[in-house]
């Protein structure tokens, strides 16, 4: 990838959002203070509300192994300081039971400007998409910005915005191919239709790149992929459901059948006199 390709002055490789960067966040011989956990207060009006308790008490195992390699970002409230950034860290290092954890503290001017540095970043235009949606991830988690806030001050819609950082979730294979312009983000977006079977995405990615595919061509293999996918699907659920009525019948004395149609189905029930059928009346209406 070449230089102009890099955000905020660093490459992609370095950027896959597994956390805050001490890089964008810290200038360059910027001091990290250690700050006393009772002084720090978390942003009410953090979108992120729930936390997972295991995945809180395994950062706060790594927490007591390791450290906290990145340092929470904080700005002046009162007396006490506010979390930016590193609200999952700052609970995790409760649970691991620390007194201080180690901090930057930037103040309101400070952070507006950063804010705006990568608000600026996502909307060059020589940044990929996969950086794109790196930047937008930063954004959303150093300031604890929902999809429809960013979209806004990007000037786009919530969805495009939703559809860029999608992006992230493509395999590796997609992901690679995508940085080195064998793949574009139409075709990407097909591959993620398919999320739910990582063999199907591999095949369709092969597919684009071994065939040429046009981005219409890669969401009719989705659209074939998925009725397929749904046959198969209702054939099983036909057969378990005949099964069941199968038994039932036996169970009850009568012969019962299931016929499957495109929309729902019918269910017969065989009587040879008006006797059976009698009983077949009195068996449902127990």
């Amino acid at each position: 990838m070449s230089a102009k390709k890099s955000v905020l002055g660093r490459g992609f490789e370095g950027l896959i959002p597994t956390g805050l960067d001490v890089a964008d966040v810290a200038s360059p011989g910027e001091q990290i203070k250690n700050m006393e956990l009772e002084r720090i207060v978390v942003n009410p009006d953090q979108p992120r509300k729930e936390f997972d308790e295991s995945s809180l008490k395994e950062l706060a195992a790594s927490i007591k192994q390791h450290g906290i390699i990145q340092p929470l970002v904080l700005t002046p409230h009162g007396d006490k300081y506010r979390i930016v950034a590193g609200e999952r860290r700052f609970r995790a290092s409760k649970i691991a039971g620390l007194g201080k954890v180690p901090a930057i503290v930037r103040d309101h001017k400070e952070l507006e400007q950063l804010e705006i540095a990568l608000v600026e970043n996502v909307q060059r235009v020589d940044l990929s998409p996969l950086e794109q949606a790196v930047s937008i991830v930063r954004l959303r988690d150093q300031f604890s910005m929902s999809v429809s806030e960013i979209a806004k001050k990007l000037g786009k819609a919530d969805t495009t915005v939703s559809n860029i950082v999608r992006l992230l979730q493509l395999p590796k294979e997609a992901v690679t191919a995508l940085q080195k312009n064998q793949i574009s983000e139409g075709h990407a977006r097909a591959i993620l239709a398919l999320r739910t079977d990582e063999k199907l995405q591999k095949e369709l990615l092969n597919n684009i790149i071994t065939h040429k595919l046009s981005v219409r061509a890669a969401e009719d293999f989705v659209k074939a992929k998925k009725v397929e996918k749904s046959s198969v699907v209702s054939a099983k659920i036909a057969k378990g459901i005949a099964n069941r009525i199968s038994a039932i019948g036996k169970k009850v004395g009568i012969s019962a059948k299931i016929s499957t149609r495109k929309k729902g189905g019918i269910v017969q029930v065989s009587y040879k006199n008006d006797q059976e059928l009698e009983n077949i009346l009195n068996q449902l209406e127990k």
